[in-house]
């Protein structure tokens, strides 16, 4: 019997506890597949002193909520409220069930009680441009259907500030201000444009987009949150190895003296026990992948995460899981082959009579 064969043997003696084994390993390789500033208050009266700075070139506000279509049961809906004749909406795509135009999407100017549809929300709605959705039990029309970049605004709705702000009993205040700095006279400096800022009112704090999105505490909480998650996984995966090695070195104490007596030695015992767990991991690897695949294709078509979502795993996302996952078998397997290399023949005889 070659080597190799030996190996797949002995995985494959146990197939139960070897599928136990492999399904703990995948388990962490199925993970590797937010200043609360989101939810601060400034006053709407800024927005105007802020576009009156040199430096800014245009400033617009824009207020974030959640809010709920109970009559259709989709609750916790993203929401932001721009000024009806805002210049972001300019990023905003018409579009009609994943078809966009060349348009940009608008309120129609016909009535207060409008809003705009992301497609994905819209999608989960069916409805078009025309028909009504009841907030607070106030009916009102979907002006447009839009398609952003972002998966979570095409999962959003967006309202006139007006109108948000009275139904979300914040009158007069915004979120976050949105500027554009000047570009007339050369490259716009950043820095200097900050210090204008923080010096119009101290209360404010001026990011780039960039260091906004990098330092907010949410997205850290979430990722710190995913990461814990993944750490009790591994040490799931970890235990698991840990144990399904030891009871087979256990099971196997004659085999490995026999093999010790017949001049194995200790280096190729070792190699065996960690080749057959590196087997292990590599069969977890590969489950815990598909399984992320499924999974995560699942979630994006459920009722709570529909539209905002997208089920994508990137390569290095995955070549990740797969080192983790390596990782934890070899870990896990170490102490098993350090206790079957030490077995002497005569001792491992003696356990067995």
């Amino acid at each position: 019997m070659r080597f190799p064969e030996l190996i797949y043997r002995n995985v494959v003696r146990r197939p139960f506890r070897t599928g136990l084994t492999v399904a703990a390993l995948a388990t962490a390789m199925t993970r590797q597949g937010s200043a609360d500033r989101l939810s601060s208050a400034v006053d709407a009266e800024v927005v105007g002193r802020l576009a009156e700075v040199p430096a800014i070139n245009r400033a617009a506000g824009v207020l974030l909520e959640t809010l709920s279509l109970e009559e259709q049961g989709i609750y916790g809906i993203p929401t932001m409220g721009l000024e009806r004749d805002s210049w972001l909406l300019d990023d905003y795509e018409s579009a009609s069930y994943g078809k966009a135009t060349d348009a940009s999407v608008r309120f129609s100017q016909r009535g207060d009680r409008e809003l705009l549809v992301g497609q994905n929300l819209a999608q989960r709605l069916t409805v078009r441009p025309g028909d009504r959705l009841s907030i607070f039990d106030e009916p009102f029309r979907v002006a447009g259907i839009f398609r952003s970049r972002s998966v979570w605004e095409n999962g959003s709705l967006i309202l006139p500030l007006a109108q948000l702000q009275r139904l979300t009993g914040r009158d007069g205040q915004v979120t976050y201000v949105n500027v554009v700095l000047d570009r007339a006279g050369g490259p716009p400096d950043p820095a200097a444009a900050t210090a204008a800022i923080e010096a119009l009112d101290p209360r404010l704090l001026a990011l780039a987009t960039a260091d906004f999105v990098r330092t907010d505490t949410r997205l850290k909480l979430a990722d710190a949150m995913a990461w814990m998650t993944s750490l009790v996984a591994i040490m799931i995966g970890g235990v698991g190895t840990l144990n399904t090695m030891l009871t087979s070195v256990h099971e196997r104490t004659r085999e490995i003296g026999i093999l010790r007596a017949i001049g194995w030695p200790r280096r190729r015992i070792v190699l065996m026990i960690l080749a057959e767990s590196l087997c292990l991991a590599g069969a977890a690897a590969v489950l815990g992948g598909l399984a992320a695949f499924a999974l995560t294709g699942l979630l994006s078509r459920s009722a709570a995460a529909g539209g905002m979502l997208v089920p994508a795993i990137d390569l290095p996302i995955m070549a990740q899981g797969m080192v983790i996952a390596i990782g934890i078998g070899l870990l896990g397997a170490w102490l098993p082959a350090r206790r079957a290399a030490r077995l002497q023949p005569t001792a491992a005889f003696r356990e067995i009579t």
